[in-house]
């Protein structure tokens, strides 16, 4: 299921972005995500003290299944391209920091209604070691989630630059059913152990935004001309009122 997951992400986000953008995104998503989960399950920073069990594949150093970053990057780049929309209609230069916060925020949601079924449920993927008041793990974990998915987000927005993608409504069902799909899966687990709680949480800061986002979008451009899969145009052509049929 992970590994599909980045599978699919790395095929999407190819035909969206380009293989380079892609690359620049996906090698920060996974190194800070397996850098910061190796720091977790060593010393507690910054998610809180945890461990992982067995059951998700071979483990790196003996901490980290190799799926953890895998799972980081496809439901990370998701959520970033979703809350990207915010770019396309601010102008001021705290709009690039708007999305990244958004994008964290819309890859924590997901943990909310994640991270319960998977340490309390059926079947335990990973287990903590310090007791904490969201069903049984630390507050801690959540900045800790928005910490690294916003640093990871930071520095591909760094490295794209000038060439920053602009994507529309139809463009952007790919992340939407990537993120809905993953959301769906933590979704099902939770309420299958009866933990329902996180479940409403996560509909309120995450799915609801991020079809909010998508809906939110500008629409394809109905143009002859312009084909699905086209590179999005630059950031600096929304300074264009025809920006939507730049190719």
């Amino acid at each position: 299921y992970m590994v599909s997951g980045a599978l699919a992400a790395a095929l999407m986000g190819s035909r969206l972005l380009g293989v380079r953008r892609l690359l620049m995104f996906l090698i920060p998503a996974v190194g800070i995500s397996l850098a910061s989960e190796l720091l977790g399950t060593s010393t507690g920073i910054p998610f809180g003290d945890y461990g992982y069990l067995s059951g998700l594949g071979y483990k790196i150093a003996g901490l980290v299944p190799f799926t953890i970053p895998l799972s980081w990057f496809y439901v990370g780049l998701s959520s970033y391209l979703l809350a990207r929309v915010a770019l396309q209609a601010g102008r001021h230069w705290l709009i690039h920091c708007e999305a990244i916060l958004l994008g964290a925020l819309l890859l924590t949601a997901w943990d909310f209604v994640l991270d319960p079924a998977m340490t309390r449920g059926l079947i335990p993927f990973w287990t903590w070691f310090q007791p904490g008041p969201f069903f049984g793990m630390p507050l801690q974990n959540f900045g800790g989630w928005m910490l690294t998915g916003a640093a990871f987000m930071t520095v591909a927005n760094l490295l794209w630059g000038k060439d920053q993608p602009v994507l529309n409504r139809r463009q952007l069902l790919g992340p939407l059913v990537l993120y809905v799909a993953n959301f769906a899966f933590a979704l099902l687990m939770s309420l299958g152990s009866g933990i329902f709680a996180p479940a409403g949480l996560g509909l309120l800061l995450g799915l609801g935004p991020a079809l909010g986002l998508w809906w939110s979008a500008p629409p394809a451009p109905s143009h002859p001309e312009a084909v699905e899969g086209e590179a999005a145009p630059t950031w600096q052509a929304l300074e264009d009122p025809g920006w939507a049929r730049v190719k």
